[in-house]
């Protein structure tokens, strides 16, 4: 067959159709000779090392063996005969495929294979006698296989290796006892003859292992048996009853459990007591009976010999079933002992994690079940006494027993409920978790089968529902594997879902529940219960409305226990304004209220209705940390006052406060719940129309408050608060009788201070009625507020608040009490001045509330009054408690209330209240918040005095503040003047034109604060300059709304002031002062000048500089003479600099170089390049003093650049004699010109300068960058380098390159293209330019960017740079080729009619000696492309010519010239004409070809990409020549699709996406359009499957070529392409035609797989062995 492949194909056309016997004998011959060779390489390939290739040659195996199945089990037949010495683990698989195979085609096989392989597994399994598990399981498992239908001829074998008298082999009987599962009505007829021939057997097995198998076989056989006699109506014989095989069955039990349970071996004991189940069911009824007594005994005591039960108790459940079936009387005689025992294995503690723990609970409690079915009484007198024992494990396996037997023996058990109820009492008391969880599954199974309906099940209930109310946080959490089960399955979360399940699914317990659930609602121990409560109660109350609508949900019938509507309502309605604790419990109360609607009032019903949903879906809006609970509350009480309004019965809403009232100590743990009953009750009482009961409920909260809660304390006062809106006059009264009352007799002496209650406690008191006068005053009506407000609120509040002590009146200690005052202060200032006639309400006592906060603010402000401690107790430099923001609000309020502040106490005041809130430091949490109330104090003083002296008033306390050598202070105060400033300039109203008298001196306050060393503190003085400037428009007469041009340029200013470079800063201060210079009157000048003349005595040298530039602004801007230095030479400015660092001295020797140079440029730029290297800070400054005027800094540079391009760059030198390449060494002069230019291009004034030499200096810089690359320093300069470097003072490299870099950098960037320099920084491009291996690279990006952001630069640069054509320096001309060919990649050359210049330019370069300026010449030149690609048609011809050039370069045919040129084509064949194109098509293709496996992957990658754009280029027009191409290039291109380099298999994707068109087949195409899309995952083995598929459909003839392309990859010395080989193989011969399998030459197909199954890579031998299982087709 081999030898029809090519050589038969032609024939094939002519006489196809002619057929003889002969030949289709000869066909099928070759056919089988070709399956058996396929099985042989395979079968020999079974011994690979790899576990991967093995378990994929047995897939090959398998898969040959689903075509051929009969010839499969013949060739393993074969080869396991003929390799008697194969080594059995090879053995093994190879039984296992003919497993595998026999198992699909079992219908298939006929009786003579069948009958082979029987007799080869028979003697594979028993070949040797000793125990080799694998092989001989492997051989077993064909017999069952086989034994499945061809039971008669397996039997006849394993019963003839099964003779009397003989002990058969170990697996003999394995086999026996897996055939009699495996065919069970195809053995049991076999079975008596097999038992009869086993028994003698049994006692002359010796070893362990046999009497293990034999037990096996005695477990299965009965199995079997027991399943036979279970379906008798579909067995094959009907007759056979269970005694035929009783007698043996018996005889081998006798032998199990008096010799072989006796063993040692605990895997025999374990094999026999396994046995002793399924036997016990066949042994005879009497016997049984007879063995019982021995028996239980025997598989009982197996407990104690083994650590893993569950076979015992599997047995021991059997035996109990067969025992119960038969009416066994002996269960009741060993009942104890088994009870004990499994009570015993019960209480074992369970791992989650142990199947094998699981799996032995379940079968004990099955044995359970059958001992409860029998004996109930004794179970349940054995089982319950133990629920009293106080033992963890005992007492959680009773329970789990008892819950067992609730559920599997319900019938027996249901007399005996009252007895198992009153059992559970102990259990109930139990507090350990587990048996918690016990006690609830209990109770829960009870609940399924009516206990909870008998006496003593309301116990249960109330036990579920207190384990519902465990608060999560008590759960005891333990560490382990099983926490998490552990917290899953929680007592509580266990409890919860009990409950509720009850209450939904279990229909009985309805009216045992309902209304018995009630009375778990208000009690305060179980709150933790209420949201499952509610929830049960909710579906129970629904229920019971679909029953009869319209009746009452709670009947009380006289039944006490349960809550009355009044205390229902007061606990949900409570509990709802936490409305997220207790998962959820708000929802579920609200729910339940509504469902309760009927019984809390009947005429709730419609408003509830619509009210209750919208709360419901507030709260669905939100989360926990979402919703605002003071939003929440305000609903729940307009909820509240809603359903007092439409119930409107006095006396009904008289019993609801009451229950409030009743129910508030339930709540003093929970403090927020409690404030909000308190606001219940208060708008309850607001409701009520008794004033009565209205007086009596107040006294009784009085007298009953817990006053050391602050919670409790405001609570209080918003009841009060809230019930003053309706009842003012007789809150007042009960306020004021409380008062008066004992509770502050405290005056009569010092001696009985603590007679009565402690000093804290009545200051507790003190605070809560102050509070209460607070809320008093804020809720009452303002019509009646205003009338006594004084007399009866502030009045009280201040008695409260001072206390006499033997006549001297003594202020308070207690900061909660001064906290509570200026709270309630605030609020009832507040009330005063919204109310309608509160502008003209005289506060009579103002002064004396205002000299109460006094101390609060500031305690020095009056140490008379006070202790010493007093002073200490609250640091003005931090802030402890929010006091002083407290005190400063209620100052705010009052000083908006008529009368004013005399001018002393005013003083006091901003004095007191600067001083506590300046000096704080900034960390504290809270200062910004004391500052506001600060600022809104300050200007409310302000407001009643809106002159330029109350200005000057306020401004002359801050100015301390605003000179403060602390910078926080220092910001506080210029944030308040300028907040000041504003609200005055927003108030402004001028009635007549008068001068702003003191604007000089505020202007000259504030102006020198815009170069503070804060940058908040700039801004704000530029803010209050802005407002003065405004202010004095304002006073000239212009409008509010005027705006001046010249006064807002201030507010651009503002920008520049966050910089901290002081020069920028002074430079805004000058324009600042040319702004103020603008707008000031004249004879506020002196004034001013004065005010600065001060300033320059600041501490703060900034402001102090700042000041002198506005002086010296404002003198030159209002026509003052500005004093002029007369200027010294260079050498004295040097030393003088030395000598002094002062700013005025540098500042004076820069003015000096300027003038100098204006004279005599040329030696002073001498002079200057002679300073040392590197050089110094002084000389650098110096050196930008040159560029202050454009004309010079014009001469400067010129000179600079003949200096730095006059001079060789370097010399060369070598450092050792015999060094191999000599060292570069710069050269001076051009060194120090490059450091020199850099420091004149860096001074911002040299901007115009640069801009006119800007094409030489950058062409001039980039030449000097790349001809100092790796160019060293001498070794003077070295020295110098390293030592400023170590010591840390070198602020810029000297490095030759380094330096010529950074003057680029320079030159760039004052030359306007920051953009360029910004993007260089981006991409690295500098430091590549520094660089021997990146320069080119840094080139590259400079030109790119330059095109991109400097487009009409270029053309005088790219003259610049084509003279450098010529230059001896390799690396100029490399550098500006690069430059230049980069330019073409940008449009701008086009669009500058620059492109035909280039062009030439680099085209004369291609025959550069240097092959990198060839290399980059062709870049250049397919750079057209990206930068003018409707200029590529035109210049086709010559940029085609370049490029094949390129391909045939001379120097080497790897050399990176040909990869450009291959790369550069690739980019211009899309756009070149496709004439051209086609004259150079063939050639192109044919050259790039050796490089697809070229061992460098830039060369793969590029050419297999050349060769997509080639396809892409001839789509529609290809010609039969590179059609050939095309074929011959498919096979290469799907292999390297699994290249190891990403770059090439990416270009293969590419390359096949481009084919696709020109092979002219849609589905082709489509498939390489579809999987090979850039960035998508690639299965390249379904890829390549459906590929050949099609390959093979429609282009057969192509088969021939793609398998040698494949049998070439065979030896590729890439393995993971050696591997895709076999794979493309495999899949062309899966698909082929058969008419065109003779193309394939199988012989040589064959030879090469069988030497690739011996390849050294593991994947490679496995993708052969899978590719030879599918030649399978040819056979």
């Amino acid at each position: 067959m081999p030898g029809c492949g090519c050589r038969g194909s032609s024939g094939l056309k002519t006489a196809v159709h002619v057929h003889t016997g002969r030949e289709e004998a000869t066909a099928t011959a070759m056919s089988e000779s070709y399956v058996k060779r396929l099985f042989t390489i395979l079968l020999d390939a079974v011994t690979d090392k790899d576990p991967q290739v093995q378990e994929q040659v047995c897939g090959a195996l398998c898969a040959l063996g689903e075509s051929q199945p009969e010839e499969a089990l013949r060739a393993c037949e074969e080869h396991l005969r003929l390799h008697d010495k194969l080594a059995h683990p090879y053995r093994t698989m190879i039984l296992r495929v003919m497993e595998t195979v026999v198992s699909s085609h079992l219908g298939e096989l006929d009786k003579g294979l069948a009958r082979a392989s029987i007799l080869l597994a028979s003697s594979e399994m028993t070949k040797v006698k000793e125990l080799v598990c694998d092989w001989q399981q492997a051989a077993s498992n064909v017999l069952v296989a086989l034994g499945k239908r061809f039971i008669s001829s397996v039997m006849e074998e394993i019963l003839s290796k099964f003779q009397p008298g003989v002990l058969p082999h170990h697996f003999v009987v394995q086999t026996l006892a897996n055939l009699s599962v495996s065919n069970v009505f195809g053995v049991v007829p076999f079975l008596t003859s097999i038992l009869s021939t086993m028994l003698p057997m049994l006692s002359a097995a010796k070893p362990d292992s046999m009497r293990v198998v034999f037990c096996c076989a005695l477990q299965r056989f009965s199995e079997s048996a027991l399943e036979y006699l279970a379906d008798l109506d579909q067995a094959p014989d009907p007759t056979v009853r269970k005694d035929a095989f009783a007698a043996d069955i018996f005889s081998a039990y006798d032998i199990l459990f008096h010799h072989w349970l006796q063993s040692r071996e605990a895997k025999l004991r374990l094999a026999v007591v396994e046995a002793l189940g399924p036997m016990s069911h066949l042994l005879p009824s009497e016997k049984l009976e007879e063995q019982l007594p021995k028996l239980l005994p025997g598989v009982l005591g197996l407990y104690k010999k083994h650590a893993e039960t569950v076979h015992v108790s599997r047995s021991l459940g059997q035996i109990l079933e067969a025992a119960a079936s038969v009416g066994s009387r002996t269960l009741d005689v060993q009942l104890d002992s088994l009870l004990a025992a499994l009570h015993a294995q019960i209480c074992v503690p369970v791992e989650s994690s142990s199947p094998l723990v699981m799996s032995n609970q379940k079968e004990v409690l099955r044995c359970f079940t059958v001992l409860a079915c029998c004996s109930p009484d004794r179970l349940l007198a054995f089982l319950l006494p133990k629920l009293d024992t106080s033992n963890e494990r005992t007492r959680v396996g009773t329970l789990q027993v008892v819950r067992h037997i609730i559920n599997s023996a319900a019938a027996q058990m249901e007399v005996k409920q009252p007895f198992i109820l009153s059992s559970m009492k102990l259990p109930l008391l139990d507090t350990n978790s587990k048996v918690k969880r016990a006690v609830v599954q209990v109770i829960s199974a009870m609940a399924h089968h009516g206990y909870l309906e008998q006496p003593g099940g309301e116990a249960m209930i109330e036990y579920i529902v207190q384990q519902c109310a465990l608060p999560p946080e008590a759960e005891p959490q333990k560490l382990g594997a099983n926490s998490e089960a552990l917290a899953a399955d929680s007592v509580r979360a266990i409890s919860v879902s009990t409950l509720y399940l009850v209450s939904t699914t279990v229909d009985r317990m309805g009216d045992v529940l309902w209304p018995y659930l009630f009375e778990f609602l208000v009690p305060v121990r179980f709150t933790g219960a209420l949201t499952p409560l509610c929830r049960s109660l909710v579906h129970l109350a629904q229920k019971r409305q679909e029953a009869g609508a319209h009746a009452l949900l709670i009947q009380y019938n006289g039944n006490v226990t349960l809550p009355s509507p009044y205390a229902m309502a007061t606990r949900l309605l409570a509990v709802s304004s936490s409305p997220y604790l207790g998962d959820g419990r708000g929802a579920a109360s609200l729910r339940l209220l509504s469902v309760l609607h009927r019984d809390i009032h009947p005429m709730l019903g419609q408003r509830w209705a619509t009210a209750i949903p919208l709360l419901l879906e507030h709260l669905d809006g939100y989360t926990e940390e979402t919703l605002s609970r003071k939003e929440w509350e305000e609903k729940l009480l307009m909820f509240l006052r809603d359903t007092l309004a439409v119930v409107s019965d006095n006396t009904w809403i008289c019993q609801l406060s009451l229950e409030m009232c009743k129910q508030l100590p339930s709540y003093n743990g929970t403090p927020l719940e409690k404030n909000f009953l308190y606001k219940c009750i208060g708008t309850t009482l607001g409701a009520a129309s008794s004033k009565e009961v209205v007086r009596k409920h107040l006294q009784e909260l009085l007298e009953t408050a817990r006053y050391q809660e602050e919670s409790e304390r405001e609570g209080l006062a918003c009841c009060f608060g809230i019930c003053a809106s309706s009842h003012l006059d007789d809150t007042l009264a009960q306020l004021e009788d409380f008062v008066k009352s004992d509770v502050f007799r405290k005056s009569a002496g010092i001696f009985n201070i603590f007679k009565d209650r402690s000093e804290n406690e009545v200051e507790k008191v003190k605070s809560a009625l102050i509070l209460c006068y607070g809320h008093v005053a804020a809720r009452a009506p303002r019509e009646l507020l205003l009338a006594r407000v004084e007399s009866d609120i502030f009045r009280n509040m201040s008695q409260c608040f001072s206390t006499k002590v033997l006549g001297i009146k003594v202020e308070t200690k207690d900061l909660g009490l001064r906290l509570c005052l200026a709270q309630s202060v605030c609020m009832a200032s507040q009330a005063v001045r919204s109310s309608s006639h509160g502008s003209s309400f005289q506060l009579l006592r103002k002064p004396e509330l205002v000299a109460q906060m006094m101390p609060v603010l500031w305690p020095r402000a009056i140490p008379r009054l006070l202790p010493q401690e007093f002073i200490k107790a609250e640091p003005s430099d931090s802030l402890r408690t929010p006091m002083r923001k407290k005190a400063m609000l209620a100052c705010t309020y009052l000083a908006s209330l008529e009368p004013a502040l005399e001018g002393q106490a005013q003083a006091d005041l901003i004095h007191s209240c600067l001083h506590s809130i300046m000096a704080v430091l900034p960390e504290p949490e809270g200062v910004d918040s004391h500052q506001e109330a600060l600022k809104d104090l300050l200007t409310s003083l302000l407001q009643r005095n809106m002159t330029p002296q109350g200005l000057q008033v306020m401004v002359e306390h801050l100015s301390p503040w605003i000179k403060s050598p602390r910078g926080h202070e220092r910001v506080r105060a210029l944030g308040l003047s300028a907040c000041l400033l504003q609200h005055f300039l927003k108030h402004l109203h001028i009635s007549a034109l008068v001068p702003f008298h003191n604007l000089g001196l505020l202007l000259g306050l504030f102006s020198p604060r815009c170069a503070d060393l804060w940058p908040a503190t700039r801004q704000e003085a530029v803010s209050c300059v802005y407002s003065l400037l405004y202010l004095q428009l304002g006073y000239e007469g212009f409008s509010r709304d005027y705006q001046d041009d010249v006064v807002e340029q201030l507010l651009t200013l503002k920008d520049g002031l966050g910089h901290p470079d002081p020069a920028i800063l002074f430079h805004t201060c000058h324009s600042v002062a040319q702004i103020i210079g603008k707008r000031l009157p004249p004879d506020q000048l002196i004034s001013l000048l004065l005010t600065l003349f001060e300033g320059l005595g600041d501490p703060d040298q900034n402001c102090s500089r700042a000041a002198a530039v506005i002086v010296n602004c404002l003198l030159k801007e209002r026509g003052h003479v500005l004093l002029e230095k007369v200027p010294e030479i260079v050498s004295v400015l040097c030393s003088k600099l030395q000598e002094t660092h002062g700013e005025h001295v540098l500042q004076a020797a820069q003015h000096s170089v300027y003038v100098l140079a204006a004279r005599h440029h040329a030696a002073v730029v001498s002079s200057l390049l002679g300073s040392p290297l590197p050089f110094d800070s002084h000389t650098c400054t110096l050196w930008r003093a040159l560029a202050v005027e454009p004309g010079l800094a014009t001469q400067v540079l010129g000179l600079l650049l003949e200096k730095m391009s006059g001079d060789v760059p370097f010399k060369e030198s070598r450092a050792f004699l015999l060094s191999s390449a000599p060292d570069r060494v710069a050269t001076l002069p051009p060194l120090a010109a490059t450091c020199a230019l850099y420091e004149v291009a860096s001074a911002p004034a040299s901007g115009p300068a640069v801009l006119e030499l800007y094409p030489q200096l950058f062409a001039a810089l980039l030449l000097r960058v790349s001809c100092t690359v790796g160019v060293q320093l001498p070794r003077n300069l070295q020295a110098k380098e390293r030592k400023s470097a170590s010591s840390g003072l070198a602020s810029r490299s000297l490095e030759p390159c380094s330096s010529a870099v950074d003057a680029l950098q320079a030159v760039l960037l004052r030359g306007g293209n920051d953009d360029v320099v910004q993007r260089m920084e981006l991409e690295g491009g500098w430091q590549l330019l520094r660089t021997s291996a990146g320069h080119e690279e840094g080139v590259t990006r400079l030109a790119s960017a330059m095109a991109k952001f400097a487009g009409p630069r270029l053309p005088l640069m790219m003259k610049a740079l084509f003279a450098t054509q010529s230059s001896v320096y390799e690396m100029q001309r490399v550098s500006s080729t690069a430059f230049l060919a980069e330019l073409l990649s940008s449009n701008t050359v086009n669009d500058l009619m620059l492109l035909e210049s280039l062009l030439d330019n680099l085209l004369a370069r291609q025959k550069d000696t240097c092959a990198r300026v060839r290399r980059l010449v062709l870049r250049g030149l397919a750079n057209v492309a990206s930068g003018s690609p409707d200029k590529v048609r035109a210049h086709g011809p010559q940029l085609l010519t370049a490029m094949i050039g390129g391909l045939d370069d001379g120097d080497d045919p790897h050399s990176l010239v040909a990869l450009e040129a291959m790369v550069g084509l690739a980019r211009l064949l899309d756009l070149v004409e496709a004439w051209d194109l086609r004259s150079v098509l063939l050639h192109v293709a044919i050259r790039i070809r050796p490089f697809f496996d070229s061992e460098k992957v830039e060369f793969r990658s590029a050419s297999i990409r050349l060769f997509g754009h080639l396809n892409k280029a001839c789509q529609g027009d290809c010609e039969d020549v590179f059609l050939e191409q095309l074929v011959g290039g498919l096979a290469p291109l799907l292999l390297h699709l699994q290249d190891p380099q990403p770059p090439v298999a990416a270009a293969c994707r590419f390359a096949l996406r481009m084919c696709g068109p020109n092979l002219e087949c849609e589905e082709l195409a489509a498939i390489f359009q579809k999987h090979l899309q850039e960035g998508r995952g690639l299965h390249f083995g379904e890829f390549l499957n459906t590929t050949c598929k099609h390959l093979m459909h429609h282009f057969p003839d192509l088969l021939g070529r793609l398998l040698s392309t494949s049998l070439f990859y065979f030896k590729s010395s890439w393995e993971d392409i050696r591997a895709a080989a076999p794979m493309l193989t495999g899949f062309l011969a899966l698909h082929v035609e058969a008419e065109r399998r003779p193309q394939v030459d199988l012989e040589q197909l064959l030879a090469a797989l069988q030497l690739l199954l011996k390849d050294p890579a593991p994947a490679v031998r496995v993708k052969a062995a899978e590719t030879l299982g599918r030649l399978v087709k040819f056979a």
